[in-house]
């Protein structure tokens, strides 16, 4: 093996090279998403920067337009394009090798569609028309070219899914009897969690934002806004977390030299994921008044099972881990650990996501807790939780799928030195969000607000408590976008001038322990989760919604705040 390229040499797999289509297809989705990235980061730094005490900005440039900046790139545009590019690559590896003419078009109208709703909504934010937050409650009223944006991201990314469902139904018809590959069923699965989520956003915006942004009506109702957000508010944390849980399980059994633990067990728990994440909104609107207790409750319960799919996935990946230990020779209790392939960024970044992942689900069981909510409701709490999660254990394991996707886009070498650079990069990243996150808790838990600029409140003796942590919270600013540009630097490297491989570069997929019980062909039947899902939905909202449209509140006038 040359000294300068990472062995890929895991378990044998078939060589697999993209077609060109589908390699553009995939890359214009990385190349959006890592622009946002950079915007996104870059605000978060300079707000973090700000709200700590260390820069005070000129009045021309505000704390919440960065704030929805760093939001809307990061929460949104580039988790949303980051997410579709992989699963498309996927799909394509896993259902005969390509995408068709027919999905790449519908995936390609998508991508347009997603792109110029970026650029509209990122235009309205740097001009401070849409300082409304990633959340953009109503009524703060934003540029009503903000919310068309935004629609045309939702929208283009619902073709994206539409790319999925054709290829993996397709894929379906031709082998009838068998259980579809796992990545594939997974990408089904996330898109279909994505699909139904984002119906409560786009009606939200289609009919409440729109046309108050335009002036169509006079009020809007403002707990209906929020319901509908909130509809779509929690799923999105599990769209974001789906994909990283399809890397744990289907990609990283082949880095490590193992094989998956099972393959109907991943399916199952992607199942009870669309089942249980979406009709628990609620449970972040326990301190509005105008939602019956009994909702609250529901939502709570149902929020609380959703840590059961997780508590498999942890069981399956450490089994996963020592399977693969003791398979290459490991014997004693912890020996296979030793196994593990540390030195390998595909491996390690993620690894360092899930470390993170383990206080940042314990975080959501308080959040989604109906007495213990009370204490860090709107606090900087939140924000903490929002960061191990989606910030620490998704991003980690995106860096670590980007370091193996762009060399298998483009063809060339993961060398060691970029490798070794990763593993830098990832460890900065880590221990930023640790700087971040761990303060963020402390001060929550001490009462300190969410969504505030800095302030003394003129020195009231409640602030000093907190004092002690901002400088460490405004420090790992500095560590987290030094990480990112350690990152896009490597992503440049790897996509233009890497060494060129003679041999298409590995996509790794794993493959199923010999002895694996056969996969339920129940799991394939989508028809019937959806309407599962249909009815729990149904069940947690159909009064409540109702209420709220035939008993309304006055209504409340758009407002802007900046």
């Amino acid at each position: 093996m040359s000294e300068s390229a990472v062995d890929t040499r895991t378990t044998r797999a078939p060589v697999f090279a993209f077609e060109r289509g589908d390699r553009i297809l995939v890359l214009a989705h990385l190349g959006i998403a890592f622009i946002a990235l950079l915007l996104g980061a870059a605000a978060g730094m300079l707000q973090g920067l700000q709200r700590t005490g260390y820069i005070k900005w000129p009045d021309a440039v505000g704390y919440y337009q960065l704030l929805t900046l760093h939001g809307v790139s990061l929460a949104l545009i580039f988790t949303t394009l980051f997410i579709i590019g992989f699963l498309l690559a996927g799909t394509a590896k896993t259902l005969d090798g390509k995408l068709q003419a027919v999905d790449r078009a519908w995936a390609w109208i998508g991508w347009v569609m997603m792109v110029v709703g970026t650029a509209m909504s990122t235009v309205t934010i740097m001009n401070n028309t849409a300082t409304v937050l990633y959340t953009f409650y109503a009524p703060m009223n934003a540029s009503p070219w903000f919310y068309v944006g935004l629609a045309l991201v939702v929208v283009g990314s619902w073709l994206g899914g539409v790319a999925i469902f054709t290829a993996y139904a397709r894929w379906r018809r031709r082998h009838r009897g068998q259980v579809s590959p796992l990545f594939a069923y997974m990408s089904v699965a996330t898109m279909i969690l994505w699909i139904i989520a984002t119906l409560g956003v786009a009606i939200e915006v289609l009919f409440q934002l729109i046309p108050m942004s335009f002036g169509w009506v006079p009020r809007v109702n403002v707990e209906l806004s929020r319901t509908l957000f909130w509809y779509f508010g929690h799923p999105l944390v599990y769209f974001w977390l789906l994909p990283a849980y399809i890397y744990w399980y289907v990609n990283i059994p082949q880095i490590i030299k193992g094989k998956l633990f099972s393959d109907s067990l991943p399916r199952l728990t992607f199942v009870l994921f669309i089942l249980y994440s979406i009709p628990v909104g609620f449970h972040h609107q326990f301190n509005e008044p105008g939602i019956a207790n009994i909702w609250k409750i529901l939502a709570a319960a149902l929020t609380l099972t959703v840590v059961v799919p997780s508590l498999m996935t942890v069981f399956a990946m450490f089994a996963t881990f020592e399977m693969a230990g003791r398979a290459q020779g490991a014997t004693g209790r912890f020996a296979w650990l030793r196994k593990l392939p540390w030195k390998d960024v595909r491996f390690f970044a993620p690894f360092l996501g899930m470390v993170m992942f383990i206080p940042g689900g314990a975080g959501g069981v308080v959040n989604a807790s109906y007495q213990l909510n009370q204490v860090i409701h709107n606090t900087l709490w939140v924000t903490g939780h929002f960061h191990m999660t989606l910030s620490s254990a998704v991003t980690l394991t995106f860096f670590g799928i980007a370091y193996w996707l762009v060399p298998a886009l483009t063809n060339r070498k993961l060398t060691w030195r970029v490798n070794n650079l990763g593993i830098v990069q990832a460890w900065l990243w880590f221990i930023g969000m640790l700087l971040n996150s761990v303060p963020m808790h402390i001060v929550g838990l001490l009462g300190e607000p969410r969504r505030t600029a800095f302030t003394t409140y003129n020195d009231n003796p409640v602030v000093q408590p907190w004092l002690p942590y901002w400088p460490v919270m405004g420090m790992s600013g500095i560590f987290l976008f030094l990480s990112i540009m350690l990152f896009l630097g490597a992503m440049i490297y790897l996509w233009w001038f890497a060494p060129r491989l003679d041999t298409p570069a590995e996509f790794p997929i794993g493959e199923v322990k010999d002895k694996s019980h056969p996969t339920p062909m129940i799991l394939e039947r989508w028809p019937l989760w959806i309407a599962l899902t249909a009815v729990l939905v149904l069940i947690v909202y159909t009064v409540p919604l109702v209420d709220m449209i035939q008993s309304p509140p006055p209504g409340t006038p758009p407002i802007r705040s900046w």
